[in-house]
């Protein structure tokens, strides 16, 4: 029974790797950002691309672009795949000319144009996207909101160029700090040179002045 089962193993093991390989392929995922600012009368780029396990057939390919102004209006369908025409824009009193298909379908990209930004055109964009076999439908949101001025951009190279003098500023007052407190402490510990000749002529007096005491008639060398 032993070998049957040592037998069996490896069909079980590869089985289990094809469905493991084969769940990876079931689904796609849509990438789109969460929101866009667009400029009043400017041109904006709406991006959506998508990711899946299968090359495009255009037989079976299917997308679709729709707005709406809140979540709970209805969808307003303005962009469509055909077959044989491919992406084609869809009448639209709302966009009318506005919109032009600036993808690539080779490149899993489905990205749309609108052109002279008007502050009615914010709202909710959506990218649908299925590409069979994958099963699942693709779904991208996007919300477009119109300013009529842009914020100023962030200078990200002034803002590093100021943290890092400030912080060598820092740096340097540290080290100094520490270096002072060092020598203060050093000075501390250990007498000057002038203090050391200062001691030493001190103790050699007082040592002489001592022998002189114990021996009156006996006068050190130096003193003869």
């Amino acid at each position: 029974m032993s070998s049957a089962v040592r037998e069996r193993r490896p069909g079980v093991q590869q089985l289990l790797l094809m469905l493991l390989s084969l769940s990876g392929c079931l689904s796609m995922d849509v990438l789109v950002p969460n929101y866009i600012n667009a400029l009043n009368g400017t041109t904006v780029t709406i991006p959506c691309t998508f990711t899946s396990c299968y090359k495009i057939d255009l037989t079976k390919f299917a997308m679709n672009w729709t707005y709406q102004e809140s979540t709970n209006d209805t969808e307003e369908m303005f962009m469509t795949y055909y077959r044989k025409r491919g992406m084609v824009p869809l009448r639209s009193d709302r966009f009318g000319e506005r919109v032009m298909f600036t993808g690539n379908l080779d490149k899993n990209d489905l990205s749309i144009t609108l052109s002279d930004v008007q502050l009615d055109d914010e709202g909710i964009y959506n990218c649908y996207v299925r590409n069979p076999p994958d099963r699942i439908q693709g779904h991208g949101v996007i919300q477009l909101n119109v300013v009529t001025e842009l914020p100023p951009p962030r200078d990200s190279t002034i803002a590093v160029a100021i943290g890092a003098s400030v912080g060598g500023a820092l740096a340097l007052l540290i080290l100094s700090m520490v270096v002072v407190k060092c020598l203060r402490r050093q000075r501390k510990q250990e007498p000057s040179s002038e203090e050391k000749m200062e001691e030493e002529g001190k103790l050699e007096a007082e040592a002489v002045a001592e022998e002189g005491t114990k021996d009156p008639h006996h006068l050190p060398k130096s003193l003869e």
